[in-house]
């Protein structure tokens, strides 16, 4: 168990934490969140004792070990992968780094024999014998093979890396697991057997992650991080967001009876646990939601960006015929012989790990290069706009404030009151649509291109990765802003919940640049492919 006593910090006269009092006990996996720049990597810091608080204290219960997914990925460079993970426990590392140096004596004494069997004890206590057989189970699990085991870190790419850290943290059951971000560069099979590993671990998990599917599936508790304070809630991260927007709607609703509000409370809850898994932790969050009174629920003061996408006019009976499009690049053939027709309502998930191939696709479909065979016709009712992966070119070095950026793509209404306030629903407020957009941060550029793109009236949307540098509650808009969308869309992205609920077919690029084409939502097409490798 970890506790919270009146912990407080600022930084330059501004309040991150005020007086936050919290206890975060065995057996459940709390899930952290809050708007970017809110502080949640900082507190998680404060947790591990990396950063001292102005105020109060956090307590670890006597005897406990807190292990924490570590964020330089070169700090081990000199080091093989398997000693890397096992490092990740410091005792039993030190046990064996010292026992390895007495064995190694020329001149052994008995004080040298009585040592080493203290040191023994202790090793065998901490199970380890087993530490490499248990460090290697973690890597192969999160798809570093046997072959790798005895590599040296520095022979490692950036994701391998990574996956090497997460074992780390992960090695030696720790009473208290701190992760922040630890999906971040995972593929998919990695992604699932983390959301494993953590639902069956039995101690403390604190979690900071931007993948909602994710939080979702692990989490039995959400820790909200709003105006320095951390509220506790029962449930997922879609159990919070749902209730806190049917309590903001009980708010509103002042007149009707506690009685019916009671039953619309109850008649959610009964949804929401009918759809839990039957693992022990869902089991565990359904008998905790079934506690929850009208008090618990609370409207939440997270502001969220108005996005929503508004096509000019319908599209014809043509959309989009591709034929034979076919392209190398640095001597990789990325798309081969690629063709297929889309329907004005669809709406494409672009899947699989070719994420070159994906992104050469849309940048032919939009005219940014040419492919080496093949042609593409849009239909003649069709308007494209387009949200490519790297923005830079629309930003770096321009001169203009956010509402001069901005009337360069308002067709319709430049005066300065309409895009004042259509940044304002985009969370631009008062006098930051003065600022220069060479230095906006990557969230707030992604929100400028999604204004652009809201403003075109265009009745095909093309994005590449647009989740990428959003919080959660920018996530959760797009998400909304997409799925209610009456047009066509092409897209890409890492968020599996964004593409589960806004994709009505899913085409995956191969390694050898050839497509499956599947018209089906991305779970069933998740179990297709596993039922095919079974």
């Amino acid at each position: 168990m970890i506790t919270v006593n009146n912990v407080s910090l600022q930084y330059g006269g501004r309040k991150l934490f005020e007086d936050v009092n919290i206890k975060f006990t065995p057996g459940n996996c709390y899930g952290l969140i809050g708007a970017n720049g809110a502080g949640k990597s900082t507190f998680l810091k404060i947790l591990a004792g990396e950063i001292e608080p102005q105020k109060g204290d956090v307590q670890l219960s006597p005897g406990e070990r807190l292990a924490v997914l570590k964020q330089n990925h070169f700090e081990y460079e000199e080091y093989e992968v398997l000693e890397t993970v096992i490092m990740g426990h410091s005792r039993l590392y030190q046990i064996m780094q010292e026992k390895d140096a007495l064995y190694m004596k020329a001149d052994f004494t008995e004080e040298d024999g009585m040592k080493a069997a203290e040191l023994e004890g202790e090793f065998a206590e901490l199970n380890g014998w087993e530490a490499e057989s248990d460090a290697a189970i973690l890597l192969n699990g999160l798809g570093i093979p046997e072959e790798y085991h005895h590599k040296k870190m520095a022979e490692l790419t950036g994701s391998e890396k990574v996956k090497v850290l997460l074992a780390q943290a992960l090695f030696g059951k720790p009473d208290v697991l701190l992760l922040d971000e630890p999906t971040n560069h995972l593929d998919l099979k990695a992604i699932q057997w983390l959301e494993e590993f953590l639902i069956n671990f039995e101690n403390t998990v604190i979690v900071v992650s931007h993948d909602r599917h994710f939080l979702n599936n692990v989490c039995t508790h959400i820790a909200d991080l709003d105006f320095g304070k951390i509220e506790l809630y029962v449930g997922n991260y879609d159990f919070w967001y749902e209730s806190s927007q049917l309590a903001q709607k009980m708010m509103q609703e002042a007149n009707k009876k506690k009685e019916e509000k009671i039953k619309e409370l109850q008649a959610f809850i009964a949804r929401f646990s009918a759809n839990a898994s039957k693992s022990r932790q869902a089991t565990s969050r359904k008998k905790l939601l079934e506690k929850i009174t009208l008090d618990d629920i609370k409207p939440s003061s997270r502001r969220y960006p108005y996005v929503a996408f508004t096509p000019d006019r319908e599209i014809g009976n043509d959309c989009l015929m591709v034929e034979g499009l076919t392209k190398t690049i640095d001597g990789v053939k990325v798309l081969d012989n690629v063709s297929f027709y889309m329907n004005k309502t669809d709406k494409i998930a672009l899947v699989g790990s070719n994420e070159v191939a994906n992104t050469t696709l849309l940048r032919i479909l939009m005219g940014e290069i040419e492919p080496d065979s093949g042609t593409y016709r849009w239909g003649v009712t069709t308007s494209q706009s387009y949200f490519p992966k790297d923005n830079s070119e629309y930003f770096d070095g321009s001169d203009l404030d956010l509402v001069e950026w901005l009337r360069q793509y308002s067709p319709v209404d430049q005066s300065e009151s309409f895009l004042r306030g259509f940044l304002g629903r985009m969370l631009f407020s008062g006098e930051e649509v003065k600022k220069k957009v060479s230095v906006l941060s990557g969230g707030e550029k992604v929100r400028c291109m999604l204004s652009k793109m809201m403003l075109s009236g265009a009745n095909v949307l093309l994005l590449d990765e647009p989740t990428n540098h959003l919080d959660l509650e920018s996530i959760q808009a797009l998400n909304n802003g997409l799925i209610n969308f009456k047009g066509a869309m092409i897209f890409t992205s890492h968020d599996h919940q964004f593409v589960q609920t806004i994709a009505n077919r899913i085409i995956d690029i191969q390694q050898d640049g050839t497509i499956i084409d599947k018209q089906t939502t991305y779970d069933e097409y998740l179990e297709m492919k596993y039922q095919l490798k079974k």
